[in-house]
């Protein structure tokens, strides 16, 4: 077994880089894929519309609120779950009247689009350079959402989604420790009160892939990718199976959902050139992205060692390659298509 418990600190200090969405059963499991723009001469809303149908994907997420996609989404059976972007909180937060027009512009003018979640924020959080100076408007800018769609009668449920540094690196091995940091938790503490009291889940953004990056040499790779045939770490709680787990039972219980991915091409180091189409990046493949994915799809549908039973709401990064995302070359690369929307690998979405 190549991953120990005084080996978690390292893996779960490199998972806060993205966002989270993964799995693929998706009347079962309660999975989506996300849906980003970032890319040229990928296909309008509407087909992208007509692909999710096509494959079974039966929720969407998107990380803003664009008028396209809305637009195609009218009388689909698609669940929708959208963003609001970080530099777009603070007047949010201040002023209930904007917020009510958030909502009428956003929610209410789009009567027949199966809303699920209004996500405030992304990875915000105190001592993260680009987001805390937004951490004084996340709760209340939830707030005044959720007061603005509750006399809508309509279950949509107004949540934020974090990164895994919110988790004390001291507390995070056994997963039933877990503990947010002590800087972390005046922020995070009332926020989780009132997602408890509005029965909402906290999303988490957790990637197994850049844990491994971050710890090849203890971090079994089958153990990152979810192989059901790894034997799995024992803990008080139960076997933990696969690393996906591991990570996500760690925060607090109050974490319900998510996304995830694993990118399919990483690239030469800067200033390096490669001639090999998966660059140095051995474990950024066509093939280990469909392992990943496919084993997370059955992995999400019976719950964790600290929620069995429970299917994981999950939603995979990403739809499609996104071509100009900036970064280096794997930030490119998690998609499920294509930019061209032809698929890159088999994936049973049933």
């Amino acid at each position: 077994m190549a991953i120990a418990a005084n080996h978690f600190m390292s893996a779960m200090l490199m998972l806060g880089l993205l966002i989270i969405a993964l799995s693929l059963d998706f009347t079962v499991a309660q999975v989506g894929v996300d849906y980003g723009r970032n890319g040229q001469g990928l296909p309008l809303p509407s087909r992208v519309v007509e692909l999710y149908n096509q494959f079974n994907i039966r929720r969407m997420r998107i990380y803003d609120t664009d008028r396209d996609t809305l637009t195609a989404l009218r009388g689909s059976n698609i669940e929708l779950t959208v963003g609001i972007l970080n530099p777009d909180l603070q007047p949010l937060a201040e002023d209930p009247a904007h917020a009510n027009n958030w909502v009428r512009d956003n929610i209410m003018n789009y009567p027949d689009v199966k809303f699920r979640h209004v996500v405030v924020g992304n990875e915000v959080r105190p001592g993260k350079p680009d987001t805390q100076q937004y951490v004084p408007f996340v709760l209340q800018a939830m707030q005044n959402i959720y007061n603005a769609i509750s006399p809508l009668q309509r279950d949509i449920k107004v949540t934020t989604a974090v990164d895994t540094e919110i988790i004390d690196p001291a507390s995070n091995f056994p997963p039933e420790n877990g503990r947010f940091r002590p800087e972390v938790a005046p922020y995070l503490d009332p926020i989780v009160r009132f997602l408890v009291d509005t029965n909402a889940p906290l999303f988490a953004n957790i990637y197994p892939y850049f844990a491994y990056l971050g710890a090849p040499d203890t971090i079994d790779l089958q153990y990152a990718l979810l192989n059901p045939d790894y034997p799995g770490i024992d803990t008080p709680s139960g076997n933990y199976k696969n690393l996906f787990f591991a990570l996500l039972d760690t925060p607090p219980p109050e974490v319900r959902g998510g996304e995830s991915g694993w990118s399919s091409r990483r690239g030469p180091p800067p200033g390096l050139a490669s001639t090999d189409a998966a660059g140095d990046g051995d474990v950024a493949n066509i093939e280990n992205a469909r392992a990943y994915v496919n084993n997370l799809i059955q992995a999400v549908k019976n719950g964790t060692p600290r929620r069995p039973g429970q299917p994981i709401e999950t939603y995979i990064f990403a739809m499609f390659d996104e071509n100009l995302k900036p970064g280096n070359e794997e930030e490119r690369n998690f998609g499920l298509f294509t930019p061209g929307g032809e698929p890159k690998y088999p994936v049973n979405f049933n």
